[in-house]
């Protein structure tokens, strides 16, 4: 089996840039998965992992806020060929990341990554028929280049740098302290210290409950509610199945089991929005102090699933309000203050501590600028072909999981749906594959049709998906299992080269040549 090794080369010559076959830029649970799928349905094909920051395991690795954990259940966020074995389904993010590199060990993964490596920019040429990679070491500034048969970005789509923080009135006047918790400092005490978390998400909702027993109070200071879905952190049924047939068989049936769940509460949401509504603020209700404003705080003023919904495993965030260690307060901000913050209502949260849970900041395929034969690639008029592949990108695919199921089950089939069809390129001689739409006038939709602010705040410089397969971008498993797994990987409005050679006008041969 051919490899690569992680040696640096920063200071090689030209004539001796470095050449695989596959360059994975990131080494998360999108990058270590991808890298798994190619070693076992390619293990002929080179790859190299680049991942700029010190350690693999992306989100996992990066956020070290308290509490961090999933918000989806382990049978289904972790991959398709690794069992959980874990008797918590939710979990917290040390076991998360114990379990990806528990993956990238066992499968001879590790030492295919490259530490310190950032992509800055990638350059395909049709005349060589790869990418021209550079890379810039992240611990001493120097910059080299690679080249790559294919280039699969699989950093996910928000900055690992710098989280999103709008800017507060009065912000320089709080004397206590301001922290994001994409950026948590590890030696923050708050204990018995009044915080408040601004913030309404999944990352606020699980900070409250895990600061409120040792914090002297927690406040979740929200603009709009978000609907907040109680869930056991343990599935019994899951542990049961794993008991009656073991690790590999019972961890299959309870992801099947799990995968036909989400898809149900989805398409309750979706089909029922009203009754949808009714029921999670009942579990709500009766999980909250008798006469407790439900309405004003957990309500929100659009339907299930138009945003992701929020998980608390156990009601953890419930229990809390109810012992009096947290609440909720539902306000705007007119200005920070030099103890706290002054809301709309005239109401002053006192604070030691204020924590901005508000979002990330989205970043496409690591912000790594891609050019095409010179021409530099504009996302926004770029066409994304089947959530895998860009229009008018050769040999060029990113990773973007589900955002209302979990991220991990649309890795699995995108990763390999790539394998099958670098394994057909091989089978036919074809060195290149680009996706053209045939109607060019196609009518467009947004990237990802969801409702959150991050991808809001930047959908107009993201990519589009069409208004028909294979240019719509599927958010159902069970259709994706036929389009990704099922189906052929030929398709008409993919196009295949092979060799290139000296001829000016090189006809391209059409999927069905």
């Amino acid at each position: 089996m051919q490899t690569t090794q992680p040696t640096d080369r920063s200071s090689a010559g030209a004539e001796s840039v470095e050449h695989v076959d596959v360059l994975i830029v990131g080494a998360g649970i999108s990058g270590i998965g991808a890298a798994r799928y190619l070693r076992t349905m390619l293990p002929h094909k080179s790859f190299t992992i680049l991942e700029a920051r010190a350690g693999l395991g992306g989100t996992w690795d990066l956020f070290r806020y308290p509490g961090i954990r999933s918000d989806s259940d382990l049978h289904t966020f972790g991959y398709e060929f690794k069992p959980w074995r874990d008797e918590e389904s939710i979990a917290d993010g040390d076991r998360i990341l114990a379990y990806l590199r528990e993956t990238a060990t066992e499968n001879g993964i590790d030492g295919h990554i490259r530490y310190h490596h950032r992509v800055v920019g990638a350059a395909w040429s049709s005349a060589e028929a790869r990418w021209t990679v550079t890379v810039e070491r992240a611990d001493t500034g120097a910059r080299f280049d690679l080249t790559a048969g294919w280039l699969f970005c699989a950093g996910g789509y928000y900055r690992y740098d710098e989280g999103y923080t709008p800017e507060f009135p009065g912000r320089d006047r709080f004397r206590g302290t301001v922290v994001h918790p994409q950026h948590w400092p590890a030696d923050l005490d708050y204990t018995g210290q009044r915080v408040v978390i601004i913030g309404s998400g999944a990352t606020a909702v699980t900070m409250v409950p895990a600061m409120a027993d040792t914090a002297g109070h927690v406040t979740m200071l929200q603009r709009t509610p978000t609907y907040v879905l109680p869930i056991p952190k343990r599935d019994p049924i899951a542990n049961r199945l794993r008991q009656l047939l073991g690790d590999e068989r019972g961890y299959a049936w309870a992801r099947r089991k799990n995968i036909a769940q989400q898809a149900l509460v989805w398409r309750f949401c979706q089909k029922y929005p009203r009754a949808a509504r009714r029921v999670i603020r009942k579990l709500n209700a009766d999980r909250l102090p008798a006469g407790y404003p439900v309405d004003e705080h957990f309500n929100p003023p659009y339907n299930p699933w138009e945003q992701r919904l929020c998980t608390v495993p156990n009601g953890d965030l419930f229990r809390a309000i109810r012992q009096g260690t947290a609440s909720v307060v539902t306000d705007r901000i007119v200005t920070f203050t030099e103890t706290g913050i002054l809301l709309e209502s005239g109401r002053h949260l006192e604070a030691d501590i204020i924590v901005t849970a508000t979002g990330l900041n989205v970043q496409t395929f690591g912000g790594v600028e891609l050019t095409v034969d010179g021409r530099a690639v504009q996302l926004s008029e770029t066409v994304a072909f089947k959530g895998l592949m860009l229009s008018g990108v050769p040999n060029f695919a990113y990773a973007i999981g589900y955002t209302n199921s979990s991220w991990t089950l649309k890795i699995g089939l995108l990763c390999e749906h790539l394998c099958r069809l670098i394994a057909h390129m091989d089978a036919h001689g074809y060195r290149v594959v680009r996706a053209e739409p045939a109607d060019p006038a196609m009518p467009k939709r947004p990237f990802l049709d969801f409702a959150a602010g991050y991808i809001q705040r930047a959908v107009r410089s993201l990519p589009s998906q069409g208004d028909r397969m294979p240019w719509r971008t599927s958010m159902n498993y069970q259709d994706d299992v036929r389009i990704l797994r099922a189906a052929d990987v030929l398709d008409p409005e993919l196009h295949f080269d092979r060799m290139p050679d000296a001829r000016p006008a090189r006809q391209a041969e059409s999927a069905h040549a």
